[in-house]
């Protein structure tokens, strides 16, 4: 009867012990790029049904934001859609001691979106038209540049309401990097950068800002990230890539475009895709990264951290697609798996 008893005794600490654990989960905290966000809300979802235990929060502020955040420790983790640059880099490892990681999430798509009275098609857009447009050079629909590239469209003479982002935003590192890559005008004058003087144009915050900016202004032209347009049903344009085809962003160009780039990615994952080789490759695409620091003090957050990487490189994969990203290559999944171990 006593063995009974003690036996009945310990089953109920235990149980009690996993009240506690439920109770009490792990407390991860991010921030960061807007471009994945649909994606990580439903990965950080998914995890959490996955181990009880672990909520993952996070904060859709910007990429500029997410490399602001997790440079100060005020987070555990960041996101941006521009890797950290070189002085980034060396500013928190002189400080700290270690540095910060990047690792590859999944793939996604800045497309150039409008709002334009009477048309609803999908229209070819040139990087020179691009350029020009966002240099304040091409103000009118019916510009050449423009309607050239769209035969039998009937544009109109209005004046184009140029819309890009006012937050720091990795959305607006993959457009300028694209932009400074074809056009040595923008290059020169405006350059690439999470925030950058803008030559023209509104600003709206977030992928959300710019998106509900484009919807509710007519004549206007700006960027977003893929599943923004698709999720508010919002036309969007093909556009000229290296190879001079006029290439619309979905799953199969935006994988094209990282071909090249899985077989050579370097250690440390900070690669540029846009403007790739490829006839089939959608020109304006990026890989995304969670910035994760080489070390943490607290090891349950560490081991939280890295558990939720392996599972996203792996099981997490399969969602990307139904949001419309591309999966990571596999040569790129087999590098971050072993990367993970410098996670101290």
């Amino acid at each position: 009867m006593k063995r009974i008893t003690g036996l009945l005794v310990a089953m109920s600490l235990l149980a009690g012990a996993g009240i506690v654990l439920a109770d009490n989960p792990l407390s991860i905290n991010g921030a960061g790029a807007t471009f994945p966000y649909p994606m990580y809300s439903k990965w950080f979802d998914e995890y959490h049904k996955k181990y009880g235990n672990v909520q993952i929060n996070y904060q859709s502020i910007g990429s500029g934001g997410g490399i602001k955040q997790v440079t100060e420790g005020t987070v555990d983790f960041g996101a941006s859609d521009g890797p950290m640059n070189d002085d980034q880099l060396k500013a928190f490892q002189d400080k700290h001691g270690f540095g910060i990681l990047h690792f590859p999430t999944v793939l996604g798509a800045d497309i150039p979106t409008y709002n334009v009275p009477g048309v609803s098609g999908e229209l070819n857009f040139t990087p020179e038209a691009i350029a020009g447009i966002f240099l304040g050079k091409i103000t009118k629909w019916n510009d050449p540049a423009i309607a050239g590239a769209n035969a039998g469209v009937k544009l109109p003479g209005n004046d184009i309401v140029v819309v890009h982002r006012s937050d720091g935003s990795g959305t607006s590192y993959i457009w300028t990097d694209y932009l400074s890559k074809v056009s040595d005008d923008w290059k020169n004058k405006v350059g690439k950068g999470t925030s950058v003087n803008w030559p023209v144009g509104l600003g709206g915050k977030g992928n959300e800002g710019v998106a509900g900016l484009i919807k509710q202004t007519p004549n206007s032209f700006g960027y977003v990230e893929l599943i923004y347009a698709i999720q508010n049903n919002m036309p969007y344009g093909r556009v000229k890539n290296s190879s001079g085809a006029f290439i619309k962003a979905d799953l199969a160009s935006v994988t094209a475009a990282a071909a090249g780039a899985a077989k050579d990615m370097p250690g440390d994952f900070r690669v540029s895709i846009t403007n790739a080789p490829g006839k089939t490759a959608y020109p304006i695409c990026s890989f995304t990264w969670l910035l994760i620091p080489e070390k943490f003090s607290d090891a349950a957050k560490r081991d939280a951290i890295k558990g939720f990487v392996s599972w996203m490189l792996t099981d997490g994969q399969n969602d990307a697609e139904a949001l419309s990203y591309a999966k990571l290559p596999k040569e790129v999944v087999a590098k971050e798996k072993l990367a993970l171990a410098r996670v101290q």
